[in-house]
């Protein structure tokens, strides 16, 4: 989704929409703050250590005519957690959107069951915080990987296996939570690609096994992260059924499968 789309999205709407999005202060969840800004929204930039690298990209969306703000908080802290929704509430009200961006799993020195901690456990506790603030339209949207998305039924690189397994782990406790959020009238967008080019997974995963990385740009050129900021933005918007999953890159993993639709 362009600048325009975005635009027109949310005055089509109306009311600015209060969007948090995780892990923001770089990569995929910086990109995707500048779509949605640039379309209308009030983006709240969540960091847990990039205190100034969120002020700097603040900043500039301010600068360009967008609305946002920061909040520091380490996800995986169920306080910090809560003190997070409650700084979004006393400033906006209510939560519109909620991106689950942040993830975890390759980090040195990092306890065994931190993947799992972050990439799972920490995503549903963060949506049930921010639930009783979500009004009816609202929607959520889980990043992934197709190496997670996929995992069980598609090789999974060996140093990536924790993640891929928790991440899917995560989607599936999201998906089971469908029902009750339908009865908010809340959506689930799932939005999944294949290793984004320049992120810090991707570079991490690099140093631990370049022909991991090497063996996925043979099948196909990576994606960008703008280009795959773009589709998570455009999921914050999207009217499509909950639980639909959005497919960036990857021809190799969507074989047989529909482009748009949850496999």
């Amino acid at each position: 989704m362009g600048e325009s789309e975005a635009k027109a999205a949310s005055e089509a709407k109306g009311a600015q929409r209060t969007v948090v999005i995780t892990g923001a202060s770089r990569g995929i969840g910086a990109e995707t703050a500048r779509v949605l800004a640039a379309g209308g929204d009030h983006v709240v930039i969540n960091y847990r250590e990039k205190r100034k690298r969120a002020e700097t990209l603040a900043t500039e969306i301010i600068a360009t005519g967008g609305a946002a703000s920061i909040a520091g908080a380490d996800i995986c802290d169920e306080a910090s957690t809560q003190t997070l929704i409650d700084a979004v509430i006393e400033r906006h009200g209510q939560l519109d959107v909620l991106v689950l961006n942040a993830s975890g799993g390759l980090e040195r020195g990092a306890a065994p069951d931190y993947a799992m901690t972050i990439n799972r456990d920490a995503q549903v506790r963060l949506v049930w915080l921010a639930l009783p603030h979500m009004p009816a339209g609202s929607r959520i949207v889980f990043v992934t990987s197709h190496q997670a998305h996929f995992h069980g039924r598609k090789p999974v690189p060996a140093d990536y296996e924790p993640i891929a397994a928790s991440k899917r782990a995560g989607e599936d406790a999201l998906r089971a939570m469908i029902p009750e959020l339908a009865e908010r009238d809340i959506r689930v967008l799932i939005v999944s690609g294949d290793m984004i080019d320049g992120t810090i997974i991707v570079r991490l995963l690099e140093r631990r096994d370049p022909d991991a990385v090497s063996a996925r740009r043979d099948h196909a050129e990576l994606p960008t992260i703008g280009e795959f900021a773009a589709a998570v933005a455009a999921a914050a918007s999207s009217t499509a059924e909950s639980g639909t999953t959005t497919y960036v890159g990857g021809p190799d993993y969507l074989a047989g499968s529909a482009s748009r639709v949850s496999a």
